[in-house]
């Protein structure tokens, strides 16, 4: 309650009670009691229907992962690697959730420096608010509107955890297992956190009280965040991150044996269909899932998500048919993956014929990247992850700053967050904001390759980065996890 207004009240009361009996004192004190409530702002309460789409977008992206990204990457190895592809899958995801709850959710999302967190959420602590006997809240997009911070917490750990498992693609066949484990915690602690908090960490809506503390509350945010660089869900925090860390893995652990020489088909492009499949259906909560509301926001994120992937299908198999005679089902499978990785970023950010035309320039440039681009590098991506995430996930981050301008159906963004006014069509720069965008994107790339090779060549000095020729000739499942996929 309002101080003043109690003590107003204690004063009107104690004159009722020398002029009137003791109920018109009572009657005083109520009312003033009733005025001081009504004065105070309340507090935001998280609606039921923004807290459960959060937790089946949350679900979602764990199917994006397992099984859709495992079974993606194991129908393109051999079929001596097949369990050992699922298995690096599954124990990096599972390594960096738990990663996360220890450490990471506090490092990437609490104040601290423009690059890095603090240690107020370690271990989760503070979540549950003994203060209030309810869990904490976390801000959302819209004022007044919030939702459970475990909720948050959750939907980003499975971001850090598909983030890591999308790097073992480059090194697939011949990596340690051990040396997969160990790289991960050492690029998730020294890139994926930093690059989480410049990217997304800010104060929140609800900070920006009044123009007078604008300033302020921006400059606690990260870094990228203050250049107002726009990446709705993760073009690059989590695909130009990984892309070039698996690039980085693949000239460090060096070529299979073979390479060139030996055929290294898919062994089950069944199974890659299947797995790009559940990838698409799990990004809707992935890119949906990230306006943190059931809003507008979050259906334009949707319809975004179809329209986008579906045009890179079409435009990656006609690019296929146009240079081989013959469009694939790889091609399709990878052109709606090409499709998911350039509209990420965009995918709140542009309206419907921005993310259609995204999508139709993704599928050739993911084609261009697995092809032309990776002859170029000479580096031996095995599943190309720097040629579908690195190249679409920087196209896409680049068109975000020209579709997203109202000229051109965009939403525009937020230009003062004291008032939530939207920027102007009169007043977006397409220059200025694909700027922004391009240094977002050289930062992330220039943060993640420095870590990379850190890490890799921390992790060859201790444990070594590859697999004997025996065991790689052998194949991976066998020799790192003592069993087979299919009967021999």
């Amino acid at each position: 309650m309002n101080k003043k207004l109690l003590s107003l009240g204690l004063a009107l009361a104690t004159t009722a009670t020398l002029a009137q009996d003791g109920g018109a004192a009572a009657t005083a004190v109520a009312q003033v009691a009733e005025a001081a409530t009504a004065a105070a702002p309340a507090v935001p309460v998280p609606d039921k229907g923004d807290t459960a789409w959060m937790m089946v977008s949350t679900l979602l992206v764990i199917l994006m992962t397992v099984p859709g990204l495992a079974l993606f990457y194991g129908g393109l190895v051999r079929s001596k690697n097949m369990l050992s592809i699922l298995m690096q899958v599954m124990m990096v995801f599972s390594l960096a959730v738990v990663l996360w709850f220890i450490y990471g959710y506090s490092l990437a999302f609490t104040e601290g420096s423009s690059f890095i967190g603090g240690f107020d959420r370690l271990f989760m602590n503070g979540i549950w608010d003994n203060a209030t006997g309810s869990f904490a809240n976390a801000a959302t997009f819209s004022k007044g509107v919030v939702i459970p911070e475990i909720v948050f917490a959750a939907f980003q750990a499975t971001f850090a955890g598909i983030t890591c498992a999308l790097i073992v693609g480059a090194f697939a066949e011949r990596m340690k297992f051990s040396a997969v484990l160990l790289f991960t915690v050492i690029w998730f602690t020294f890139s994926y956190l930093p690059v989480a908090h410049m990217v997304w960490f800010w104060m929140g809506p609800d900070a920006y009280s009044s123009a007078a503390v604008v300033d302020e509350m921006t400059g606690k945010a990260g870094l990228i965040w203050q250049w107002g660089a726009l990446d709705f869900a993760g073009g690059t925090v989590v695909h130009i991150n990984a892309a070039v860390a698996g690039l980085v893995g693949a000239y460090m652990v060096g070529k299979r044996i073979g390479y060139g020489r030996e055929s290294m088909a898919p062994h089950s492009l069944t199974l890659t269909m299947v797995g790009a499949s559940l990838l698409w259906a799990g990004w809707f909560g992935f890119n949906a899932g990230s306006a943190l509301e059931a809003n507008g926001f979050a259906g334009l994120a949707f319809i975004n998500t179809l329209a986008a992937t579906a045009a890179a299908v079409l435009s990656w198999s006609l690019g296929e048919a146009l240079h081989r005679g013959k469009a694939s089902m790889l091609g399709a499978a990878s052109g709606a993956v090409a499709g998911l990785v350039a509209i990420t970023p965009a995918a709140g950010n542009v309206g419907i014929g921005g993310a259609l035309v995204i999508g139709l320039l993704s599928g050739f440039a993911g084609l261009w990247g697995v092809n032309g681009l990776k002859k170029l590098l000479g580096a031996d991506d095995s599943l190309d992850v720097f040629g579908v995430h690195g190249v679409c996930g920087i196209l896409g981050a680049l068109l975000t700053g020209v579709f997203n301008s109202p000229a051109l159906g965009g939403p525009g963004f937020v230009a003062d967050w004291s008032t939530a006014t939207m920027v102007t069509a009169a007043d977006y720069s397409i220059a200025a904001q694909v700027w922004i965008q391009a240094k977002a994107v050289l930062l992330t790339i220039l943060w993640s390759g420095v870590v990379s090779v850190v890490a890799y060549k921390i992790v060859d000095l201790l444990i070594g980065l590859r697999v004997s020729e025996e065991a790689e000739r052998e194949g991976l499942d066998i020799s790192s996890h003592g069993e087979t996929a299919y009967n021999r």
